[in-house]
């Protein structure tokens, strides 16, 4: 994943930054990295409960990510990274970086809409007397001739007017990006990638997430220790793919350009992991949030000690190397502290047959 650096200027010098300026940065980083964890996890609750009721009516198993495709995550993860650093090194950057923009423009508007929606929708009473909220249904289907005619349903849309207001306040951000590639109009579509990649993304099992973990763990630090290959893509990657802020913002205002920098990989993979920890302490049926909190905690912990150990070294970390170890250390810990070891690594977002017979005669 994406490590985390300290500020970098984007002109050929580079002032040294303030220490004012450093721990502005470096704050606002460690708040737009926890606040899209913190959103995401419990949006996965509810995004957890919509699976369930799909699975109930239609018998569908919703697609998540077994323990052989976690296992095979960081070697495809490792050639595509690897891929893009040939790209770069062959083509010219601003060719491939006019097709990221396009790319991520569709991808951005699409997922702020996803996330502003919900919330303007329940507020909807606000401004409902200027624009009624109506609800819309876009519906494509084929009819079958023959001795039973039927008809086949081909496509479903359905959508709102906050669906719409909000799609339209996304597009017009997107627009700002387009035109000036802005670090907030970034920082507003990475944040929205993150709070909609822990939300939507879903570990099944716990052994699922620290298999995952621990591949990422090994990837990280190949690529940021053992090559420049990740600090060059991370750097060459014209994308909202990583959270940024200027380490000179009280020198240079909004046009400050001497960026801290963290990829949204070291977010949204604890991320998962931690909203996986959340659904578990649901499970359990005690009242708290002991695994949650706990490896929450746990992460912001971990993220400090990064951003230290990249502050007296002055060299990109890969913040996985500190965010593993806490993340997956933590509810194991605990788990063996409370009894939980085995509940823990039982634990399935969408069990089997067979393993909810097993849980009955528990």
């Amino acid at each position: 994943m994406d490590d985390i650096e300290p500020p970098q200027n984007i002109s050929s010098t580079k002032p040294s930054a303030s220490v004012e300026g450093m721990v502005i940065a470096y704050g606002n980083l460690l708040v737009m990295a926890l606040v899209p964890i913190f959103l995401g996890a419990f949006r996965s609750v509810k995004h957890h409960s919509l699976q369930k009721k799909r699975l109930e009516e239609s018998g569908e198993k919703p697609d998540t990510m077994s323990t052989k495709d976690a296992a095979m995550f960081p070697l495809i993860a490792s050639g595509a990274l690897f891929g893009i650093y040939i790209f770069f090194k062959i083509f010219s950057k601003a060719y491939i970086n006019y097709l990221l923009t396009f790319y991520f423009f569709i991808l951005g508007v699409s997922a702020l809409t996803h996330l502003l929606s919900p919330t303007l929708e329940r507020y909807y009473g606000i401004i409902s007397n200027l624009l009624p909220l109506r609800k819309f249904d876009i519906i494509l289907t084929e009819k079958i001739e023959g001795e039973h005619a039927k008809t086949k349903s081909l496509f479903a849309l359905n959508f709102s007017t906050s669906d719409i207001i909000t799609a339209a306040l996304s597009s017009a951000i997107g627009v700002w990006y387009l035109m000036k590639k802005h670090w907030i109009a970034n920082n507003i579509f990475a944040f929205a990638f993150a709070v909609n990649g822990v939300e939507l993304l879903h570990l099944n099992s716990v052994l699922t997430g620290c298999t995952l973990l621990s591949g990422l763990f090994i990837y990280d630090v190949f690529w940021v220790f053992g090559t420049n290959v990740m600090v060059t893509v991370a750097k060459s990657f014209e994308a909202p793919i990583k959270l940024i802020f200027p380490s000179d913002l009280l020198e240079n205002g909004l046009s400050a350009s001497n960026f801290a920098m963290l990829g949204l990989g070291d977010i949204v993979i604890p991320g998962i992991f931690i909203a996986l920890l959340l659904r578990f302490d649901n499970s359990l049926n005690r009242g708290r949030k002991t695994y949650f909190n706990a490896t929450f905690f746990a992460y912001i912990a971990g993220l400090f000690l990064t951003i230290f150990v990249m502050h007296v070294f002055k060299h990109a970390q890969p913040a996985l190397l500190y965010l593993v170890p806490a993340c997956l250390g933590t509810p194991i810990l605990i788990a063996a502290i409370k009894g939980d070891l085995k509940a823990l690594f039982k634990y399935e977002d969408h069990p089997s047959e067979e393993q909810k017979e097993e849980g009955k005669t528990d």
